[in-house]
């Protein structure tokens, strides 16, 4: 595996910028999520790494090799996409053995054999190496499509939101097991999506994505305790961070023209006075649908505390974020 890196990297469809002036290093054995909604520039990024689309600025760097004019199959990476795109007429076995039997590579067939029994064991489909590919449900269609870059020892392996057609039983347990094969590989692996659950319970590293740029870059835990602008708060945490104006609470002073409260950040018993308007009872929590002076906020309800709608709570900020007039998070004194 291999240290990955973007200097300025620019790419334009005509008037329409895709990425823009992106600076990231993916380090040795990370697994690093790139966070964002359609259009931010997650899948362009992707394959401009790969080489499947060209440049307009910048450098890639891999493993300290600059790659901007070598083709895809010189650029030793794996690539995942979202459709399966397996061969229906082969077996699951010669699916995931088509990448090893490349001219490129020269695999010997001994090698072959082992690495796609290898692959098939970690991705727990062994038991399926001689059925064709249409027999197989979509949930091992899609283990066979990441295992066909597994059996590869790529620089980097890429994955273009291959979970995002999969039901949300299938998708839990494909994450985990992700993680899982990460883990064994110790494989570099950058992996695109729009789904916040995949990327906090999956990455080392997120990357936030907005119209092309990169906005922010850290821990998962980083960038949910200390995002640096709304649109990056709004990215992470379910349920969505309650975006509020400043003055609603007297304690806030200065520039500040925001307020961010997550849903676990406020104390009850004192405060501001809000009515609960609807409760979600979830089984491990219970969230409180509240209204205060006319603005929607979700909270967490304090355990063993039940409220009940229609009732009247007191409410207080913890932990609060301060955001100014154009979004961006104040940090210190100025609030």
């Amino acid at each position: 595996m291999a240290e990955v890196t973007l200097q300025n990297l620019s790419k334009s469809f005509g008037k329409e910028s895709a990425v823009i002036d992106m600076n990231m290093t993916i380090d040795h054995g990370s697994f690093v999520v790139l966070l964002g909604p359609t259009g931010a520039g997650k899948t362009t990024t992707l394959r401009l790494i790969s080489g499947l689309e060209k440049m307009d600025t910048g450098t890639i760097s891999i493993d300290g090799r600059v790659v901007n004019n070598e083709i895809p199959a010189q650029r030793d990476v794996a690539m995942v996409f979202q459709q399966y795109s397996l061969y229906p007429h082969l077996s699951v076995r010669d699916n995931l053995a088509f990448p090893l039997r490349s001219p490129i590579l020269k695999t010997a067939q001994a090698d072959i054999d082992k690495k796609v029994n290898e692959v098939a064991e970690i991705l727990q489909i062994s038991a399926k190496l001689d059925n064709r590919a249409t027999e197989l449900s979509g949930g091992e269609m899609q283990r066979v499509s990441i295992g066909r870059a597994l059996v590869r020892d790529p620089a980097i392996y890429l994955m273009d939101e291959p979970l995002s057609s999969l039901d949300a039983r299938l998708r839990a347990d494909l994450r985990i097991e992700l993680k899982r094969t990460h883990s064994d590989l110790g494989a570099t692996l950058l992996y695109v999506t729009h789904d916040q659950i995949e990327a906090m319970t999956m990455a080392t590293h997120v990357g936030v994505l907005q119209e092309g740029r990169l906005v922010q870059f850290g821990s998962p835990r980083d960038i949910y305790e200390s995002p640096n602008s709304i649109y990056v708060a709004s990215r992470l945490g379910l349920p969505r961070i309650n975006i509020l104006p400043a003055d609603l609470f007297p304690t806030t002073r200065g520039a500040a023209h925001n307020i961010g409260l997550r849903p676990e950040h406020f104390v009850y018993g004192e405060g501001e006075t809000a009515s609960v308007k609807r409760v979600e009872h979830l089984g491990d929590q219970t969230r409180l649908h509240l209204d205060l002076s006319g603005h929607a906020i979700t909270a967490l309800s304090p355990a063993g505390d039940p409220h009940a709608a229609g009732s009247t709570v007191k409410i207080q900020p913890v932990n609060p974020l301060y955001f100014d007039k154009s979004g961006d998070r104040i940090v210190g004194r100025s609030i």
